[in-house]
Formats: C-alpha cells, sequence, structure tokens
C-alpha cells in the first residue's frame, strides 16, 4: 500500500534557540511532526506539518477512558552525518501489539516506517552528535471520536513528536526487575 504524505515546511527554525550541550529530556521539540487519521477504516490525511498545539473537542474519548498508546525510540547520526533509526521494526511490532490489547487499529509497516523516516529527515539537523545524546522519537496515538459512553471508537489520531535528547538521568538509579510483562 502506498501511503502519500504531505509535506508543510516550518517558515523558521527553532533550532538555534536550542543549547545541545545541556540537553533536558522531552523539553524541546523539533520544527515538525507528524500527523495521520484513521477515518471509515482507512489510515488517511498523514502529513509532517510544523509542530504545534492541536485543537481537540473536550468529548474527545481518550480523555475519559484513556484509549491512547506510545512508543519510544532514538535517532542517530552514522559517521558519515545520515541519519539512522534503532531497531524501528521492533517498536512497529509492539506498536501493533499494544493497539489490538487497546482495541485500536494497527498501523501498516509501511506507514509506520515512512512517518519515522520523513520525519527524522525534515528534522535531521536537530540529531544531537555529543556523546550520550539522541534524537528521541515519540509515536502515539489517541482515540478522537467525540462521545461520552460505551461503543467501539472509529476516529484516531496518529502523530509522531521529535525531541533532541541528553541523558535520561544525570546518575545512577534504582530500579525494580520483573520477569513478568517485559517487552
Amino acid at each position: 500500500m502506498d501511503f502519500q504524505i504531505e509535506i508543510t515546511k516550518a517558515v523558521s527554525s527553532r533550532i538555534n534557540e536550542i543549547d545541545f550541550n545541556n540537553l533536558v529530556f522531552g523539553k524541546n521539540y523539533t520544527d515538525h511532526m507528524f500527523v495521520a487519521e484513521y477515518i471509515d477504516g482507512n489510515w488517511q490525511n498523514a502529513r509532517v506539518v510544523p509542530f504545534g498545539n492541536l485543537s481537540l473537542s473536550p468529548a474527545s474519548s481518550f480523555m475519559h477512558y484513556g484509549q491512547a498508546i506510545f512508543e519510544g525510540m532514538k535517532a542517530f547520526k552514522n559517521p558519515a552525518g545520515e541519519p539512522l533509526l534503532f531497531r524501528p521494526e521492533q517498536n512497529h511490532k509492539r506498536w501493533n501489539i499494544s493497539a489490538e490489547r487497546m482495541g485500536m487499529p494497527g498501523i501498516p509497516y509501511e506507514l509506520f516506517i515512512r512517518s519515522l523516516n520523513e520525519l527524522v529527515w525534515m528534522d535531521r539537523d536537530w540529531i544531537p552528535t555529543q556523546e550520550g545524546c539522541s534524537l528521541y522519537l515519540r509515536p502515539f496515538m489517541f482515540a478522537a471520536d467525540e462521545f461520552i459512553g460505551i461503543r467501539p471508537t472509529e476516529h484516531f489520531f496518529y502523530l509522531v513528536i521529535c525531541s533532541p535528547a541528553g541523558k535520561y538521568y544525570s546518575k545512577p538509579v534504582n530500579v525494580l526487575a520483573s520477569d513478568e510483562y517485559v517487552r
């Protein structure tokens, strides 16, 4: 299946506002985001647009029933300066497992990978080159039907945003390990 992706470039970049030597995880976002909608049983309206706010009804079902999922992954630059994604096929597998569990539509592999590639390519200058840093990609999806009640959702938004990121923690942390619910 061939997905057409409409591209709208940001008028100006905010990249010069970022201190790449002092990156904080999840604080700053690149100039663009990817958006697609699931309507009438099909993924459509795929587009890369300038990063910005969304306009949603306060009755959007995800706000009341929590029908939303996300993934997280990283992009790096190789020695030639080309962007590389780390194991996106594994993220895609987990994504569709999560979607099924939440009663949401899966994302076709081609759309998932192309959404990441198009967005990372558009914002490749945002990929940090400092050791321990990366461009964090956050694909997420939520139910957008305007209703409060019990019925299957039919309208979903799929988005990807990116954030240049340093180390998640600046010092060691304590963790609890479990052999259940492993990814």
